[in-house]
């Protein structure tokens, strides 16, 4: 993964988790702003890994398909795979809607399926159900972290009052 990546990759990250901790921020009105920041920071850093992590998933589930495929480096973001990434994590900020947001990413998923296909062998479809089936593994999964993140804060932060 090139540095431009990365960075578009956490750009993505830094974008989502201010989107998910900003209502929670403005709710909470006595929560101090380093706990804030510490909170957007973390949650870029996890959302940028779950970024990172989903081509290589779908090709993960890709290779457990009876027609595997084709030995290989697998498929990784590129900068022109990756912008519109990016672009519909900043323009669809979670708090503009849950359904322009979940638009935008099959939009983005739909553009990982064709580099996927062409490196597995396998039809549009079949590579479309892998990282369709990818981003909804790793979306539930760093749901329930973000869950059991405001779990343990909460339960912090009622022990500190």
């Amino acid at each position: 993964m090139t540095p431009a990546v990365a960075a578009l990759l956490m750009l993505a990250g830094l974008s989502e988790a201010l989107g998910r901790v900003t209502p929670v921020a403005v709710r909470r009105r006595g929560v101090p702003r380093s706990r804030i920041v510490r909170l957007v920071l973390a949650g870029a850093v996890v959302e940028g890994a779950v970024f990172a992590l989903w081509p290589l998933t779908a090709w993960t589930l890709a290779e457990l398909l009876p027609a595997s495929p084709s030995p290989g480096d697998g498929l990784d973001w590129t900068p022109g795979l990756v912008t519109p990434l990016v672009l519909s994590a900043v323009l669809a900020f979670p708090l503009l809607g849950p359904l322009l947001h979940l638009l935008l990413f099959v939009g983005v998923g739909a553009g990982l399926t064709g580099p996927l296909s062409a490196a597995t062998g396998l039809g549009w479809w079949t590579a479309a159900g892998c990282v369709a089936v990818a981003g909804v593994a790793l979306g539930v999964t760093v749901e329930g972290v973000r869950r059991l993140v405001v779990r343990i804060s909460v339960t912090d932060t009622a022990e500190t009052s």
